[in-house]
């Protein structure tokens, strides 16, 4: 069964970005390496602090539109709701160079 994300990324200056996709792990690694043209490259949009799972796509859809439709205030309480400190959540996913 496949299975979706709705997760939220942030910049050190907790600019903040709501996305959905079927492959977290791949998708985090384009946001750090700005893979991809946008609003999260544009800002330097890049830890993983907050994400859900479903294995319903129209879950997930439904679900980034309500958070996307949030007050900063209420998407800032999710996050700190299972991350109290902003710690990137996908630290330990990727090698560092060096």
């Amino acid at each position: 069964m496949k299975t979706y994300y709705v997760y939220i990324m942030a910049s050190r200056s907790r600019v903040i970005y709501t996305g959905v996709t079927g492959n977290l792990e791949r998708r985090v690694y384009e946001h750090k390496n700005k893979l991809v043209e946008g609003f999260t490259k544009k800002y330097n949009v890049n830890q993983l602090v907050y994400f859900e799972e479903t294995n319903d796509v129209n879950v997930a859809l439904n679900r980034e539109k309500q958070i996307k439709g949030w007050l900063r205030s209420k998407k800032i309480a999710l996050i700190e709701s299972i991350n109290p400190t902003w710690k990137d959540l996908s630290l330990e996913w990727y090698e560092l160079p060096g």
